[in-house]
């Protein structure tokens, strides 16, 4: 998949947070949107342990993380999340990021949905 996907531009918020700085238009298969100027995000939402090998604001995948977190912000229903997951995918695809992260982050969210959805009662 040919790299059309432009880099989101933040700025510092707060201690591990972010605010995007213009608005932030994307185009991907499953969705297309715009990420209002002074979203704010905390990047990937990786625990903390696991910061030295995927770190949350590696510039790598950032710009999928952000794309994620405001969709996921706006979810209202477990078909919403899981959307979210689909488009976090296409859009480390689109960055051209390696199959196996991108397995990793698109599995993990899955999962860590599934569990909320189920313990939230979110249908």
């Amino acid at each position: 998949m040919k790299n059309d996907l432009k880099r989101v531009c933040v700025k510092p918020y707060d201690k591990d947070r972010f605010e995007v700085v213009d608005d932030y238009a994307f185009s991907l298969p499953s969705f297309n949107g715009v990420i209002p100027k002074g979203f704010k995000t905390d990047g990937a939402s990786i625990p903390r342990i696991f910061w030295s090998i995927y770190p949350p604001f590696k510039s790598e995948y950032f710009s999928a993380c952000v794309i994620h977190d405001f969709l996921c912000i706006k979810a209202r229903s477990k078909n919403d999340y899981m959307l979210a997951n689909k488009v976090l995918k296409e859009a480390m695809q689109a960055l051209e990021i390696n199959e196996f992260k991108i397995f990793i982050f698109y599995h993990s969210c899955n999962l860590f949905h599934k569990i909320k959805c189920l313990i939230k009662g979110i249908k």
